[in-house]
């Protein structure tokens, strides 16, 4: 009898979750195949959300109502039959919602382009304090390194092997890369993942953008989406290196159905695993929109403030085996460190973005910008020459002196600014869109002197330089389907670059005066169909040497690197599993890469190579079996390769150079395996364990090839807990907290290194930048 009893109590609670069944599907735009990520499906009060494809899968009763909500859509409310598989198309609102200026700049989902989305949910969820480069570290082909080892302060990224000077970036269409030396640096705008809406990563030359050419992969930011409800975050989060993050973001909604505003306010500071590698990073982010049926205008303010400690100059490999955490920055300064031996930065940018509808097939985007930067780094510097500063030998009594200890600051002080338009038009099966831009860069680069042992005036000022760089491009992309399935794309741009130099700092006399004309194209069909797509196209991309390649002196200036670019994939959605493979090809002529040469004032400069390639294939795949269980994974395999390459080495016993010619090598930094996997868990409502793995296989310092100069392979774990819950009083809490490197795996991503003959025999010195062992982030955020 008792047996009986529990039997039927057991299948008393279980009936309930018996009468569910598994509902999957895939939410769209009623017209157009385009997914919409990130909506939200309310079904008897609990929230799911779709993912950056738009696929979703939940477990319910049928005949249970569900509401399907998005932004920028119309709200869709179903009833769940028996059908199990849905497709729910979303319409969107009579209102200008759409950010319409990123989309001149983006890889749409039926562009022949290798791409990869993530969307808000995915960034917050990644967001506890560490830099951009390492919320995108689980991407196909993606390597990331922190000067200070922990992910925060200077950080960088490479894709497919391709460093950031050569990776184009935008935030909401406007370009990004500093002007000169072309680099992204992430360290001038802390915490703007939590302003994000979706990140894309194009991987190769990808589509025409504004601003520096893409010479293998493309970034473009988005924050200019319309919050239609109010909203209030507090996010708070600590960790190892005594690691700070605290965030306050609000949001007004649409205030009479017309205005919305935004702002952030955050700061971030730790004191870095590398020794006295602080980071002291504060910013802000206010944005305002005016939003009407068939116009919109959007005024963004934001803006970064840097204080870093300098560990730029690595660790050498003897250090590395008995102190890892060594940095010789302000080592000069007898005694103790120097304590200001700090990178100082501000930027502050101003956006302003006019939308309109003409008519229903032809959309214009207006947007002006204006970006100021000033700041300097400061060094201790022992026994400097005074001819080097421009003064002469001082005599204080009977001696005359001829060096000096010094602190010094060095400058730059720049104005980026122009603007973006874009044309858009799309009727039936036909896309037409016409954009570019104009930007101009003003820079000025001094150095002041502000104290010194003896013998230099207070505050003198050693060099001070100009430059001046004008940017103007257009485009046209044409996109037409064919039959319904098959889709034609082509895309040509116009670039037009002139860059006066008047002097460097070691080399005053020197200026230079270029102008290119670039012309890109771009051509590709795909093929979409139920769940598959298929894609083939070539891409073509100019770029301008940097700054510091000028330097090389009047006889050998560089010329411009030229890129094509092949690419051919295919994939296949569908909500329980996924996977797409991608084959390309990226020739180079001309690419500039180092080579040990020295240029004219005694600096290693890079040189142009006639040949090189990069040829590999991407995998990724998706997998969920069960509802509270996925896994993800991606490999990318590739050969990378510089051909008939001379390497230089300074000859210490002789004077001058020796030189070694190589017919075939590896590529500096472009590891031949990178694969990335995650296993997501969640044994319980609000609950998701997260296991995620990274590998690296061996990279080489420089292009010889050779095993000695080379950063050995690494394979890194993380492990993620994350627990969310919807409480009555707030909306929603999320707690949750990473360990990074889980098995405290010793790795160095990042390095570099210099070779030099001396005793007769080729001597090899390498630097390491280590990042941390064992470490964890732990991050409470609060809605309301």
């Amino acid at each position: 009898m008792k047996r009986s009893i529990l039997a039927f109590l057991s299948l008393l609670v279980m009936a309930p979750a018996l009468a569910q069944i598994s509902y999957h599907g895939r939410i769209t735009e009623k017209n157009g195949s385009s997914p919409v990520a990130g909506a939200t499906l309310s079904v008897n009060g609990n929230a799911y959300l779709s993912d950056d494809n738009g696929f979703f899968r939940f477990r319910a009763k049928p005949g249970t109502s569900m509401t399907v909500s998005a932004v920028g859509f119309d709200n869709r409310n179903l009833i769940l039959g028996d059908t199990t598989e849905l497709l729910v198309r979303l319409e969107r609102q009579n209102r200008l919602m759409e950010p319409v200026e990123i989309n001149a700049v983006r890889a749409s989902a039926t562009s022949p382009f290798t791409q990869s989305t993530i969307g808000a949910r995915t960034i917050e969820k990644l967001n506890l304090g560490q830099d951009l480069p390492f919320l995108l570290n689980q991407l196909p082909s993606v390597v990331v390194n922190a000067d200070a080892g922990n992910g925060v302060g200077y950080t960088g990224i490479r894709i497919r092997g391709t460093d950031p000077t050569r990776i184009n970036m935008t935030i909401n269409g406007i370009p990004y890369n500093d002007a000169e030396s072309q680099g992204i640096f992430f360290v001038n705008l802390p915490d703007l993942a939590s302003s994000l809406n979706s990140i894309q990563v194009q991987r190769g030359v990808g589509t025409s953008s504004n601003g520096a050419g893409a010479f293998g992969a493309t970034m473009n930011l988005l924050t200019n989406e319309l919050n239609t409800e109010a909203y209030g975050e507090i996010n708070n989060s600590f960790g190892s290196f005594n690691t700070w993050k605290n965030t306050v973001k609000l949001g007004s909604g649409l205030i009479n159905e017309h205005i919305s505003l935004d702002a952030r306010l955050s700061r971030i500071s730790s004191d870095g695993y590398i020794d006295r590698a602080s980071s002291d990073l504060q910013s802000f982010y206010v944005s305002g929109a005016y939003t009407g049926q068939k116009q919109s205008l959007r005024l963004n303010l934001f803006s970064g403030r840097e204080r870093t400690y300098q560990a730029w100059y690595g660790v050498s490999g003897d250090k590395l085996l008995t102190d890892r955490t060594y940095n010789p920055a302000g080592m000069e300064r007898p005694g103790t460190p120097y304590a200001d031996e700090t990178d100082n930065y501000r930027q502050t940018h101003y956006q302003l973005f006019y939308n309109r509808t003409l008519n229903p097939y032809l959309t214009l985007n207006l947007a002006l910008f204006y970006t100021r930067g000033l700041g300097y780094y400061e060094q201790y510097k022992a026994g400097e020459s005074y001819g080097d500063y421009g003064l002469p030998n001082p005599i204080i009594g009977r001696d005359t002196l001829t060096s000096t200890d010094l602190i010094r600051q060095l400058w730059l002080n720049n104005h980026f600014y122009g603007n973006t338009f874009s044309l858009q038009y799309k009727k039936a099966s036909t896309e037409l869109i016409f954009g570019g831009g104009w930007s101009r860069y003003k820079g000025h680069h001094y150095g002041d002197v502000i104290w010194a042992g003896a013998g230099v005036p207070d505050h003198h000022r050693w060099y001070d330089l100009d430059a001046d760089k004008s940017d103007l491009n257009a485009y046209l992309k044409w996109q037409q389907s064919m039959g319904g399935n098959f889709r034609l794309f082509a895309d040509a741009q116009l670039r037009r670059v002139s860059y006066d130099i008047y002097g460097f700092r070691q080399n005053p006399g020197l200026t230079v005066r270029n102008n290119w004309l670039f012309f890109n194209p771009k051509a590709g069909i795909s093929y979409s169909r139920d769940r598959w797509k298929a894609y083939l196209s070539y891409a073509v991309a100019n770029k301008e040497p940097n700054r510091d390649d000028f330097e090389a002196g009047e006889a050998r200036q560089p010329v411009h690197e030229t890129l094509g670019d092949l690419e051919m994939g295919v994939e296949y959605r569908h909500p329980q599993f996924g996977w797409s493979a991608t084959l390309f090809r990226m020739d180079y002529r001309n690419q500039l890469v180092l080579t040990g040469e020295i240029n004219d004032v005694g600096a290693y400069a890079r040189t142009n190579i006639p040949r090189s390639y990069r040829m590999g294939i991407e995998l990724s795949g998706s997998w969920r079996p069960l509802e509270w269980l996925d896994a993800t994974a991606n490999l990318a395999v590739s050969e990378n390769k510089v051909r008939d390459l001379t390497a230089y080495y300074d000859d210490y016993d002789n004077g001058g150079q020796k030189t070694e010619t190589i017919s075939r090598s590896d590529l500096a930094f472009s590891p031949r395996v990178v694969g990335g996997a995650g296993i997501n868990v969640r044994p319980l409502p609000g609950t998701e364990i997260s296991l995620l793995n990274k590998y690296v296989s061996r990279q080489y310092l420089d292009n010889t090839g050779r095993r000695s100069r080379s950063l050995d392979p690494f394979f890194v774990q993380d492990l993620r807990l994350s627990y969310r819950i919807r409480p009555k009083i707030i909306k929603e809490i999320l707690l949750t907290i990473q360990i990074n490197n889980l098995f405290n795996v010793l790795y160095e991503p990042n390095g570099y290194s210099f070779s030099y003959y001396l005793g007769g025999s080729l001597q090899t010195e390498n630097y390491y930048y280590p990042m941390a062992g064992t470490n964890f982030l732990l991050s409470l955020n609060l809605k309301f």
